[in-house]
């Protein structure tokens, strides 16, 4: 039974792959206009630091609190 049922997958695989679109990105590459200053790259880092890490921080800060039954 498994035989036919590698039998059957062989024929199956590229015809459902075969209408798969295929996309290709345009990269252009060239100078910044502008220089980003060290300034703006601190603050940047800073504020994404502060949104990925805040809220996990936030939880942990307060997990004996969410342990407690209500």
């Amino acid at each position: 039974m498994s035989g036919l049922l590698q039998t059957i997958a062989r024929r199956a695989v590229p015809v459902l792959r075969g209408h798969t679109v295929c996309q290709r990105a345009n990269v252009y590459t060239k100078p910044a206009k502008e220089k980003i200053g060290t300034l703006e790259t601190v603050i940047g880092l800073t504020f994404f630091s502060l949104a990925i890490l805040g809220p996990s921080g936030w939880i942990l800060a307060h997990l004996e609190d969410y342990k407690k039954k209500q």
